[in-house]
């Protein structure tokens, strides 16, 4: 039911999304020793959010229907990041790395805070308090 709903559905693709870049950011770090690991990242959020592989267009026979959304919840691609090599051919730095994570625990609160918005709206909604 609340997967029809456009905001729930944007905040369960958001909180995704930052869930697969920080498990990413956490390889980077558990790898930046290794020699020859070129560190990686995740596409912006709202890259993978507007991407519509796969997607068939829907037919606006008259100008009161909805066209289709501009948005999939596709994972976004993987990128290898570009900063400076070490001797050892690593790219990770570890300061980089722990800057994304604190941005993702941001990032992770907004997803959080706007299904929060959106329950609260469904039930005033509703009549129910909460």
């Amino acid at each position: 039911m609340f997967e029809k709903i456009e905001m729930m559905r944007m905040a369960r693709a958001m909180g995704q999304h930052v869930a697969q870049r920080q498990t990413i950011v956490a390889r980077n770090i558990a790898n930046a020793d290794t020699p020859d690991y070129k560190a990686q990242d995740l596409g912006a959020f709202e890259d993978s959010y507007r991407r519509r592989d796969g997607i068939p267009a829907l037919r606006t026979s008259d100008a009161r229907h909805i066209a289709t959304p501009d948005w999939s919840p596709s994972a976004a691609p993987r990128v290898t990041t570009a900063t400076d090599v070490s001797p050892n051919g690593n790219s990770v730095s570890l300061e980089g790395e722990m800057l994304k994570a604190a941005e993702l625990k941001r990032e992770h609160d907004l997803s959080l805070g706007i299904y929060r918005s959106a329950l609260d709206l469904m039930r005033t909604s509703i009549g129910r308090r909460g």
